[in-house]
């Protein structure tokens, strides 16, 4: 299978929020616990345009493995999603490739990732892009009323 990354935008919206959703269905690697649809995902692609980068893993047939974003806050924050059961397969390095080119591009500084403590994968997979950790968010209540700890980790650029 080859993966390619490309751009994202508005009209790819529906399948990641199709992807998203079955990561939060599945729960325990995101603080998103309610489901967004496509005129959500659309929203997030088009506010901040000159300072946001989306990118996405699709395979030879066009289905889409992955997703990865920038978005401006004080620094570059960043969000990956993998399909469930497609880990594993250079998905999520590629889009970091990517998304590292664009955040250089876009002048920022260092990205900024927010993982949830309990998010195993999560934690290894930016350990292994290279961010390091600077500190911790106790207590961060989800949607659902649960709390959860996250790990705040950077990437300098």
């Amino acid at each position: 299978m080859t993966i390619t990354i490309r751009r994202a935008g508005p009209l790819d919206a529906r399948p990641l929020a199709e992807l998203l959703n079955e990561v939060i269905a599945a729960g325990g690697t995101t603080a998103m616990t309610r489901p967004v649809d496509a005129e959500d995902l659309r929203g997030w692609i088009t506010r901040c345009p000159d300072r946001a980068a989306w990118h996405l893993a699709e395979d030879d047939s066009g289905e889409v493995m992955g997703f990865q974003w920038i978005e401006p806050e004080d620094t570059a924050e960043i969000a990956t999603f993998a399909r469930r059961g497609r880990t594993g397969l250079g998905i999520g390095s590629a889009l970091f490739r990517e998304t590292e080119k664009a955040a250089r591009a876009l002048g920022y500084r260092w990205i900024n990732a927010n993982i949830r403590s309990d998010n195993m994968g999560g934690l290894a997979y930016y350990q292994s892009r290279g961010f390091e950790d600077y500190g911790t968010k106790p207590g961060v209540r989800l949607d659902d009323g649960r709390t959860v700890d996250k790990v705040l980790k950077r990437y300098d650029l």
